[in-house]
């Protein structure tokens, strides 16, 4: 077994229970907690991670979103048209990106304007003199000035629902089998060791995010939204037969098996 069966071994073994799915929401808001805990009572020092031109944060975390949506696309589309064989049913898998995305953008449209609302342009990162003509983040930063408002943590909120929302769809795995000679082998192995990394540079940038940024209040909200948008898709809305669905498996319930028959 080389390097690549034995990561997409690991990940099978670990993303794919079902415990996971049950307990990485607490595991997310109780890490969360006592991360911001550790900021606010005995900050950890300066590092590599606490720097925000880190390689992590730059070419993953700002582009969170992005790297979720180019491996889930391919990693649906084959899984489920292995196992239903129906592109009906796997284009309506995949609108459930669609809906992703649309979370995505109304949850930092928000944002954007409770720290457009909530904010002030300063002279100096210390917050002194206000700068009153300046009446936009966008304008107050061109003219040299520094924002400050009530930033709801971007990175609590799309780390979190990214990593849920993988852990939800690689709940398929359950169900599939394929032939180690076929080329779709090849290519699911593949989406599952990048699907895995992923999921683990989200939880461990999340924690991160709660050890040496934010405020509590911001990390609360941002990693709230998560929560919502996550619970509110897979554990409400796509129960129902009008919605994407969810992923076909076993231990889905019989009003879940029936949206992917009609």
């Amino acid at each position: 077994m080389d390097h690549v069966e034995r990561c997409a071994w690991f990940f099978r073994g670990t993303l794919v229970r079902v415990a996971v799915r049950r307990y990485l929401p607490w595991a997310m808001v109780t890490s969360m907690l006592a991360g911001s805990l550790l900021k606010e009572l005995s900050p950890l020092p300066e590092s590599y991670l606490s720097n925000k031109r880190n390689v992590l944060n730059m070419y993953f975390v700002k582009v969170a979103w992005a790297w979720t949506l180019s491996l889930l696309l391919p990693f649906i589309a084959l899984t489920n048209y292995h196992l239903t064989g129906k592109a009906g049913l796997v284009l309506r898998r995949l609108s459930t990106l669609l809906v992703g995305t649309a979370i995505w953008y109304v949850c930092t449209a928000i944002f954007s304007s409770v720290e457009h609302y909530t904010g002030s342009c300063y002279q100096s990162p210390a917050l002194e003199g206000i700068r009153k003509e300046q009446r936009s983040k966008l304008q107050c930063h061109r003219e040299g000035g520094f924002w400050h408002g009530f930033d709801i943590s971007g990175h609590s909120f799309l780390l979190t629902f990214c990593a849920l929302m993988i852990v939800e769809e690689m709940a398929v795995l359950q169900e599939l089998k394929t032939d180690r000679s076929q080329g779709l082998h090849t290519a699911i192995t593949s989406l599952v060791v990048a699907l895995g990394f992923l999921t683990f540079i989200w939880v461990w940038m999340f924690l991160c995010t709660a050890v040496y940024f934010h405020d509590l209040p911001q990390k609360v909200l941002g990693t709230l939204f998560g929560l919502l948008g996550w619970y509110g898709t897979y554990g409400f809305w796509y129960l129902k037969s009008f919605s994407p669905g969810l992923p076909p498996q076993s231990s889905s319930l019989n009003l879940k098996r029936d949206s992917y028959k009609k």
